[in-house]
């Protein structure tokens, strides 16, 4: 069956984790991604060596792609990638602010000679005054204000994956698909833009809302939600955590009658409302601790289903290995084969197996016969 970007060429230069994960979500519709690396690599090839002898980084994000390894200061390899932007569709880079222009390749003069070329350019900051910030996960993390909002009442904590880039990425995907569309309709290619911070500020909009226009910053609350209630972590009596989502006064009515025994709750003024139960979490917790706490997970699930209450538990990584809604996908990976989580979106046209990952510099040969 087709896929959507078959025919689709793109040209990458990039690195570790932001613009390749968007690369990584064209090749998964059918484009053709040719990653030029520099002669040392990808440094997130040595991020660490644990899917039988590859990073896991690398491997999860460049599945599929054939690699081409250029020196972009020799004048033979800047212009073997000239020919190759001269047939691709996109280009898209994540390199230090301003390299690409140094080069002769930024996106403002690559649009001028290839009008049809989409050109996407990642960065940390953007066009602003931090621009040049070094810009790596965990430091977009605590400029955005993600690390202010996360963690325990007394503790600050690092979202535990890299989700600046992952998000960064995404977001870059997704300009991608929309430049294309357009042009199918317009026959010009555009211009894309995509910074970690945008990313991660965008994300930010609530909790900024609530300090421009409540007059109140969010408190950080670990498992606690900073303005719903009861929405949280609360333990067992063997010790486990189960998470509970009550949305509406609907819910907490329920709740209150099926969990905590005690349906005259549902029209208390001090829980009635989501604001009230806000107001008088700690009295509120305590009655929910009471009841969690004297019972095991076992028993206090089935109750939950019935009561129509979200629910969860906060799960290992061993937990998540055995997770019966975890899909994964087979990678041949230096000759084994290495079970990975599938992608989240489902089509039709899917693979059944996952593309292996390029070693550094396996299509020298081929691209440069092509494009010569």
């Amino acid at each position: 069956m087709m896929k959507p970007l078959e025919g689709i060429l793109v040209i990458a230069v990039e690195q570790a984790l932001a613009a390749p994960m968007a690369t990584c979500r064209l090749v998964d519709a059918g484009a053709r991604v040719i990653k030029i690396e520099r002669s040392a690599g990808d440094f997130a090839r040595g991020y660490d060596s644990v899917v039988h002898g590859e990073a896991s980084y690398f491997v999860w994000v460049n599945r599929g792609k054939e690699s081409v390894v250029l020196d972009l200061k020799a004048a033979d390899d800047i212009a073997l990638l000239e020919r190759m932007l001269a047939q691709a569709d996109v280009f898209i880079q994540n390199l230090a602010p301003g390299a690409t222009e140094r080069l002769g390749i930024g996106s403002a003069d690559l649009r001028q000679r290839y009008p049809r070329l989409i050109t996407c350019d990642i960065s940390g900051y953007g066009d602003s005054d931090y621009s040049e910030m070094k810009a790596y996960d965990f430091l977009v993390q605590c400029e955005s204000g993600l690390v202010g909002v996360s963690g325990g009442e007394h503790e600050l904590g690092r979202i535990g994956v890299s989700i600046c880039d992952v998000g960064t990425g995404l977001n870059a995907f997704g300009g991608i698909m929309q430049a294309l569309f357009l042009r199918e309709r317009t026959g010009e290619g555009s211009s894309i833009k995509v910074s970690l911070f945008d990313t991660a500020a965008e994300w930010m909009q609530v909790p900024l809302a609530h300090y421009e226009f409540g007059g109140n910053a969010p408190r950080r609350m670990g498992l606690n939600h900073p303005s719903i209630a009861p929405y949280g972590g609360y333990q067992t009596k063997e010790g486990a955590t189960v998470v509970i989502a009550i949305q509406n006064n609907r819910e907490w009515a329920s709740f209150a009658r099926h969990l905590l025994g005690r349906p005259e709750l549902a029209d208390d003024p001090d829980y009635a409302t989501n604001e009230a139960r806000v107001e008088n979490r700690p009295k509120m917790n305590q009655i929910i601790n009471n009841v969690f706490s004297s019972q095991t997970r076992a028993e206090l699930l089935p109750k939950l289903r019935t009561a129509a209450i979200a629910y969860g538990s906060v799960n290992s990584l061993a937990d998540l290995a055995q997770h019966p809604a975890l899909r994964r996908r087979e990678m041949l990976v230096n000759g084994q084969t290495a079970a990975l989580i599938a992608p989240p979106v489902i089509m039709a046209n899917d693979d059944e197996r996952y593309a292996p990952v390029p070693t550094l510099g396996e299509h020298n040969d081929k691209v440069r016969r092509e494009f010569s």
